[in-house]
């Protein structure tokens, strides 16, 4: 999406909106974030690596649900090598996995999975 000042959001900025707006709307689910992304010092991402932090994890997870999220930015966003192999790990050991453009495209695909399940 585009701020009202017509900057295009970040992945961060989209992600922020879409689990505020998951939250309120499916307030019994559990919903977290799977912190792999960021700029780190070299010694804060080594300790990290060290704990098991993976490159290419999705964004979020809905344990409920098995469900797995990728955020992307509307415009440009891409998986990477890492984030492909991590999803299709996670889709053949039985997890969904769905990838979002966007704050708007995660919502809709988020209803959609809802609504299949009622």
């Amino acid at each position: 999406m585009v701020s009202p000042k017509g900057i295009l959001k970040s992945e961060h900025e989209e992600q922020r909106e879409f689990v505020k707006w998951f939250r309120r709307k499916y307030a019994p689910v559990r919903i977290f974030s799977i912190p792999n992304g960021g700029h780190r010092s070299k010694a804060t991402a080594a300790r990290l690596k060290a704990e098991g932090v993976s490159p290419g994890v999705p964004d979020l997870f809905v344990p409920y649900f098995r469900l797995w999220i990728e955020m992307k930015r509307v415009k440009d966003g891409r998986l990477s090598t890492d984030q492909k192999d991590w999803i299709r790990y996670l889709t053949e050991s039985g997890y969904t996995c769905i990838t979002c453009y966007g704050a708007e495209d995660a919502k809709a695909q988020i209803d959609a999975f809802f609504e299949g399940r009622e």
